[in-house]
């Protein structure tokens, strides 16, 4: 994991550069913002990597001399259906059309923004689904 937070961290230093560069040459704030945000996301994402690394130790991507069944065994949990992507896609898609639109668009979509994220957290909480 340590290797994958590296080249997320060469990442944001590329792109920190880029920031000013892309600003020098072209004043576009548009352009600007998002290069921005784009160096905080990838900031975030080797923060993250590396405070992981350090947590769990070194894994078998981090050796020279792995194996690649080193590697395999459970991964995660993930869901195999679930409906509350959906709903929180179009909620969203909403509020940012909302956004070109009116202001006003934003306020039927909050609702349903807060019922997607209500129903993707409690998923296994209630039902079919509930974990014991």
């Amino acid at each position: 994991m340590k290797i994958t937070a590296k080249m997320f961290f060469y990442i944001c230093l590329f792109l920190i550069v880029m920031v000013g560069v892309y600003w020098w040459t072209s004043h576009d704030p548009t352009g600007t913002a998002a290069l921005v945000m784009a160096t905080g996301l990838s900031g975030m994402i080797a923060y993250y990597l590396y405070f992981t690394a350090r947590r769990i130790g070194p894994g078998p991507d981090d050796r020279d001399d792995a194996e690649p069944h080193e590697g395999s065994g459970e991964q995660g949990f993930f869901s195999p259906t679930s409906y509350w992507p959906l709903v929180m896609c179009i909620a969203l898609a909403m509020a940012f059309l909302g956004v070109a639109i009116g202001f006003w668009l934003i306020y039927f979509a909050a609702p349903f923004a807060a019922f997607g994220v209500y129903g993707f957290v409690m998923e296994y909480y209630r039902g079919e689904n509930k974990h014991y």
